[in-house]
């Protein structure tokens, strides 16, 4: 039996997000979820904006079947020791391909150097490719929120400490 080819890993840099990005990154989020999910233009600056706030792109360089652009991006805020992760956001064509994962990574290690212990996110309890995609990354589920996305559909809150406290590293 021939084994199944996977994709090729995407060709792409991780960086800072920038404001130029701006419009890039909101009509991502536009593609990436359905419209009573997505974020505003006014929600997606407030999280932006947020005290402790950072974005990372990643950005996809040119290749002989596909344009350089942002591929995906993720926000994530950090106060003390915790951290969030408000959004990851990868177009189809990248998926599968190592973008989110790379951006998930780089945003650990941010939130890390920034004291950060414990990362929390929220994700729909029927998106099982994100659930699978968390899990993998060490998530777990803490609990479940009740209509927490639009039409009445609930997420699971779940964490993964990233940071032993410097009392268990001895």
């Amino acid at each position: 039996m021939k084994a199944r080819p996977f994709p090729a890993p995407a060709k792409f840099n991780v960086r800072e997000y920038a404001a130029k990005d701006f419009e890039t990154l909101y009509a991502i989020d536009q593609l990436c979820y359905s419209p009573a999910v997505a974020y505003t233009r006014a929600e997606l600056r407030w999280y932006l904006g947020l005290q402790g706030a950072a974005g990372l792109v990643a950005v996809a360089r040119r290749t002989s079947s596909a344009a350089a652009g942002i591929a995906g991006f993720v926000i994530t805020t950090a106060r003390g020791e915790h951290g969030h992760i408000i959004t990851i956001d990868v177009l189809e064509m990248y998926r599968r391909k190592g973008v989110a994962s790379a951006l998930l990574r780089r945003a650990e290690a941010e939130m890390k150097k920034r004291g950060v212990q414990e990362v929390w996110l929220e994700t729909a309890t029927n998106n099982e490719a994100a659930i699978a995609f968390w899990r993998k990354h060490g998530y777990r589920v803490r609990g479940r929120l009740p209509n927490y996305y639009p039409e009445g559909m609930d997420a699971f809150a779940m964490s993964k400490l990233i940071a032993r406290s410097i009392a268990h590293e001895n």
